[in-house]
């Protein structure tokens, strides 16, 4: 009965963000349409704009115990032609914190998003995403973490 109640509350939560996201794209969507071409010029991708290129955009974390911690470093490269500035890096969850570069990553530099989350009160298969804001073209990217917190 638990497993039934945990699973039908985490297909919940899972719907919803997907219902939020799919709103904040429709609501970015019509605010450019409602522009009118006024602020194209901005819309256009800057063509020497940094771009993120990720090592790895998933990381499977196997089988953990409830209360371990998981801790990865998504790698990435800017293959843009001008500094990259990531503004905001945001999880899904509390339980995920993520820690983006305070400083600006030079075109053809490596930079690094530490991710470290938290299995304690989590159970079963888990899919933690990452959301980054950056300058770079696109201006948000999400890398995940994925694997499954075995009750003790």
């Amino acid at each position: 009965m638990k497993r039934i109640f945990f699973a039908v509350l985490m297909a919940g939560a899972l719907a919803s963000c997907q219902s939020n996201q799919k709103n904040e794209t429709a609501q970015s969507e019509t605010a450019a349409v409602s522009n009118n071409g006024a602020d194209h010029a901005a819309a256009v991708p800057d063509k020497d704009a940094p771009v993120i290129t990720w090592e790895r955009e998933t990381y499977d974390f196997g089988t953990i115990k409830q209360g371990e911690k998981v801790q990865h470093d998504f790698k990435f490269r800017n293959t843009g032609k001008t500094p990259l500035i990531i503004s905001n890096a945001s999880a899904s969850c509390g339980c995920t914190v993520p820690e983006p570069p305070k400083e600006p990553i030079k075109p053809g530099a490596e930079g690094v998003i530490k991710v470290v989350f938290d299995s304690n009160g989590k159970e079963g298969v888990q899919d933690k995403g990452i959301t980054i804001t950056s300058n770079a073209n696109p201006t948000m990217s999400v890398v995940h973490l994925v694997g499954e917190v075995k009750a003790n």
